[in-house]
């Protein structure tokens, strides 16, 4: 039997501990422009539509890259591989932003956003609305150009507060 918490019941921690249930794509999520160089790491992204290509990221009112991504408006969605468990923890930290970006190869993408060389995947997107929900904003990403990386590592995904290897 399903232990059922109805709404009015649902605590923060209860809503935590059942979203940690939720298997995730890790992704590093970068920008660069007139607001800065910037990036995060991020699970809350997906698909929208597929015509136009778009993809959705949820982003903190409190991070440090905020700020950075609302000016410059442009974004690349970074699709991590179980090689990059490292580089994931360190755009997770307290650490500064130049730092995040040291001693890794990076491109720049059309948009101008920096491009991770060892990515599984990347999508070099234009922000196209900020939907203020909350704690968050909701990016509108439309998808500019794709790049396809390290296609074979299996995927690093973060599931039950544990990031996973998923070949």
């Amino acid at each position: 039997m399903l232990n059922v918490i109805t709404q009015d019941l649902i605590t923060q921690d209860d809503f935590r501990n059942a979203v940690a249930h939720l298997s995730a794509a890790v992704n590093v999520v970068t920008t660069d422009g007139a607001g800065g160089l910037a990036g995060f790491t991020a699970s809350a992204v997906c698909s929208l539509t597929d015509n136009p290509a778009m993809l959705l990221v949820c982003l903190q009112k409190k991070s440090s890259a905020y700020q950075a991504v609302k000016t410059n408006g442009v974004v690349c969605i970074n699709t991590l591989g179980i090689n990059n468990l490292e580089l994931c923890k360190t755009f997770s930290s307290k650490k500064t932003m130049q730092h995040r970006f040291d001693d890794i190869q990076w491109q720049t993408s059309t948009t101008g956003s920096p491009v991770l060389q060892e990515a599984v995947v990347c999508f070099d997107c234009t922000v196209v609305e900020f939907k203020n929900v909350e704690t968050h904003d909701i990016l509108l990403c439309k998808v500019e150009d794709i790049q396809y990386g390290n296609i074979s590592q299996p995927a690093l995904v973060y599931y039950n507060r544990k990031f996973c290897e998923l070949s």
